[in-house]
């Protein structure tokens, strides 16, 4: 029995034929449909952490939320070296489905490197009162912000972890490992973060630290089950991760970092232009910025499902490129394309004809103003339907070429695409000419639709005839 599961047999079939392209839509729905789950149920986590602070007071949740921003720029960072876990490892067993030893230190840097990225991160984030009070965010706000992000220290080592077993995981076609997991994290995360927030179960009522404590807390508990689940699972128990952990392997913990780092930058590229025409969005007024979070909101779930189908991608194309298959690593991602793409279409017809409908989820009342950002939402909502596509086929463009192990070029074709093309035209659109939120929605669309364009171009050159095995 090899490490791979049957489902890698479709590279069996003719590149050309229909038996092929059915066999490769049917590997990869079976892949991607427990990672678009563990996605939905990621967000459901952060969605009870916002319910609760938000029942706790606006002040909490404000700071909260700025405090986010700060962790969420560590874990772009330290999130591309865990990232390249998945490609590295597909690679090796395309090439050799029955190697052990290569997933096995591929994993075992994986987890040095975990331990290592927090080291310089760690004083981001016990600095993030300082930080966003320097930034002129409001100093009651910055300062609890600050107190929140100190709590999230202890944990940001188990969370990378996670991200490496994760990965690990579905570089061996084994998904619902990370799934189940993730579906107790939810209620272990529930239940410690209302205890603590509130002071029920006998524990003190620690506001804004109790949900830092719990977030932490929930990050290694994800990081100790998913262990076990390593231990229990009989595929995954093969490669024993913790096995010779003190032995380095340099040239894979090098490699990590030589494909992480640019798989970082082009994850942060993205979440910064998202940040920045927020910030830009709350210029124009309360109304403009609460529709556009409201149209970001929803976007950003229905996006859990596109970013699912294109992670089982890089593992699909991973196993085909480590095995020399150019027809196979082609279909791979050309299958996951019209999977992501086909799919939101159908969000996207949703976003342009109940766009009111979707708003008024958000928005409880029905006074004049709340009637204008529901109006205004579903005017983003119109713009967000074709946004949604051009999302979809750049992520699965940008994480195919992660299967090919191409980090460097995605990331400039990401800040090009996105700083270059999008903001401009954000601000022309917005700010230049009047526009507001419709025009930074326009401009946020025309961004993805520059990098939809390069991703998916680059992927396809890469994978013609001949041109596979110049992939570095």
């Amino acid at each position: 029995m090899s490490l791979t599961s049957q489902t890698f047999s479709s590279r069996l079939s003719p590149g050309g034929s229909l038996a092929g392209w059915l066999a490769e839509a049917r590997a990869l729905l079976w892949l991607s449909g427990p990672l678009i789950i563990t996605q939905l149920a990621q967000m459901a986590i952060l969605a009870t952490d916002v319910v609760l602070l938000g029942r706790l007071s606006s002040h909490a949740l404000a700071a909260a939320a700025i405090g986010n921003t700060v962790y969420y720029f560590c874990w772009l960072m330290g999130g591309g070296p865990t990232a390249a876990v998945a490609p590295m490892i597909a690679q090796m067993l395309g090439r050799n489905p029955n190697d052990i030893d290569g997933p096995r230190a591929v994993t075992r840097m994986g987890l040095w490197v975990a331990i290592v990225l927090p080291l310089p991160l760690i004083p981001i984030l016990l600095s993030a009162g300082w930080i966003l009070s320097h930034l002129g965010q409001d100093p009651a706000l910055a300062r609890d912000a600050g107190k929140f992000t100190a709590m999230l220290c202890f944990g940001l080592p188990f969370t990378f972890g996670f991200q490496v077993l994760r990965n690990f995981a579905t570089a061996l076609e084994r998904p619902r490992a990370s799934l189940y997991v993730m579906l107790a994290a939810i209620a272990f995360n529930f239940v410690l973060a209302w205890a603590l927030i509130f002071g029920h179960l006998g524990l003190p009522k620690l506001g804004i630290i109790g949900a830092g404590i719990a977030t932490s807390s929930s990050a290694v508990f994800s990081f100790l089950a998913m262990v076990v689940i390593l231990w229990l699972d009989p595929v995954l128990r093969r490669v024993p991760v913790f096995e010779g952990f003190r032995t380095p392997d340099w040239g894979q913990f090098k490699e990590l970092f030589r494909l992480g780092v640019p798989i970082g930058l082009t994850m942060l590229f993205e979440a910064m232009l998202f940040n920045a025409m927020t910030l830009v969005a709350g210029t124009f007024g309360a109304a403009t910025l609460a529709a556009h979070q409201v149209a970001l909101n929803f976007a950003s779930v229905t996006f859990m499902v596109p970013l699912g189908i294109a992670m089982a991608a890089t593992v699909r194309v991973g196993l085909f490129a480590g095995a020399g298959d150019t027809a196979g690593t082609r279909r791979a991602g050309f299958v996951a394309m019209v999977a992501g793409g086909g799919v939101v279409l159908l969000f996207g017809v949703l976003m342009a004809f109940a766009g009111h409908w979707i708003a008024g989820l958000y928005i409880a009342g029905r006074g004049p103003e709340d009637l204008q950002i529901i109006a205004l939402a579903a005017l983003f909502l119109k713009v967000a339907a074709a946004f949604q596509l051009f999302d979809a086929l750049q992520v699965v463009g940008a994480l195919s070429l992660r299967g090919l192990k191409d980090a460097r070029w995605p990331m400039i074709l990401a800040g090009g695409s996105y700083w270059l093309a999008g903001a401009p035209v954000c601000i022309l659109l917005g700010v230049t000419l009047g526009m507001g939120g419709l025009g930074i929605w326009i401009g946020l669309a025309f961004g993805l639709a520059v990098a939809a364009l390069a991703m998916c171009l680059r992927f396809h050159l890469l994978t013609r005839p001949g041109q596979l095995s110049r992939v570095s």
